[in-house]
């Protein structure tokens, strides 16, 4: 018949203390309760696991070569219990990020920073990339989180607001518009713009803003995201519009000067997690430091957000 788990336990006990009396300080049990659980052991398997000569125990071959086993079985054991402390503690495991390139040009680098400092021994993967790889990541279950600065529509998908930010307008440092405070579109239309495809997300948002306030939308090029418009106005190739965390991953010695436009569209950052399935403990981790870093940096914060 099957040994149960506390069997295992008593009879390995003996078998490395070699008495009743050791096994019974092993297991913080008295030594009555020890040799009944292993007579009860001994009519389970069938066999003497023992032999008692002169008031002493000694295993016999039956208990060596079964010995052998219970020690994997316990090794095993000892493993699961080490691993659920680990992950109790948030000490160990893989954590995969991934975020589109705007908010994961410096933004996630420092949470991961942030969350590494607490977490050293946590595995961490994280990529930039476009929108539609950055979906079908998550779909596939190969990212355990994602961080976006556009709306992500799917019904297996759980999106959550993690802060906001405005598109603003960034220029190259010797432009005459940085006289300037405030700008808006209309001053915007005798200089050459650097803008996006009218049918990716941000191209999107561009033209809408566009569209609301009259104005024709007329790019001297097109770009794939906000930070290859940064780095033209840079070589002094236009002006664009981005978001405010692409300007922020930029140093100050880029030389790029920032402009807010009136009535900019409020752009939304969010998380994304595949739907019903429930966040690890890393992950909720990693979503605290986030939400304290974009909090500490200024960034408006939803004033209900659920709790990591």
């Amino acid at each position: 018949m099957a040994l149960n788990l506390r069997q295992i336990e008593i009879f390995r006990a003996v078998m490395i203390t070699g008495s009743i009396s050791g096994a019974s300080e092993l297991l913080f049990v008295s030594q009555p309760a020890v040799s009944r659980l292993l007579s009860h052991t001994e009519q389970r398997v069938g066999f003497a696991l023992f032999e008692r000569i002169k008031g002493r125990l000694y295993a016999t071959p039956e208990a060596k070569k079964l010995f052998h086993e219970v020690e994997n079985v316990y090794q095993a054991v000892q493993r699961v219990n080490e691993l659920a402390h680990d992950l109790s503690e948030n000490c160990s495991g893989i954590l995969n990020i991934v975020s589109s390139p705007s908010i994961g040009q410096m933004l996630i680098p420092q949470a991961i920073t942030m969350f590494r400092a607490k977490h050293p021994e946590v595995k961490l993967t994280f990529n930039c990339l476009s929108y539609a790889y950055l979906k079908d990541r998550l779909l596939n279950r190969q990212a355990d989180l994602g961080i976006i600065i556009l709306p992500m529509e799917h019904p297996n998908l759980e999106v959550t607001p993690l802060c906001s930010n405005r598109l603003v307008c960034v220029l190259p440092y010797n432009h005459e518009l940085t006289r300037r405070g405030t700008l808006t579109l209309a001053d915007l239309r005798p200089f050459p713009l650097i803008s996006y495809d009218k049918d990716s997300p941000f191209g999107g948002i561009v033209g809408r803003m566009y569209l609301e306030h009259d104005e024709a939308l007329k790019p001297i090029m097109e770009v794939g995201s906000p930070q290859n418009a940064c780095s033209l106005v840079q070589l002094g190739a236009g002006i664009a519009l981005v978001d405010e965390f692409s300007v922020r991953s930029w140093s100050a010695s880029s030389q790029l000067v920032v402009r807010p436009v009136a009535n900019a569209p409020i752009l939304q950052a969010n998380l994304v997690h595949v739907r019903l399935e429930p966040l690890s403990q890393l992950t909720q981790g990693f979503i605290a430091e986030l939400r304290k870093l974009v909090q500490g940096q200024g960034y408006g914060v939803p004033a209900l957000m659920p709790a990591a």
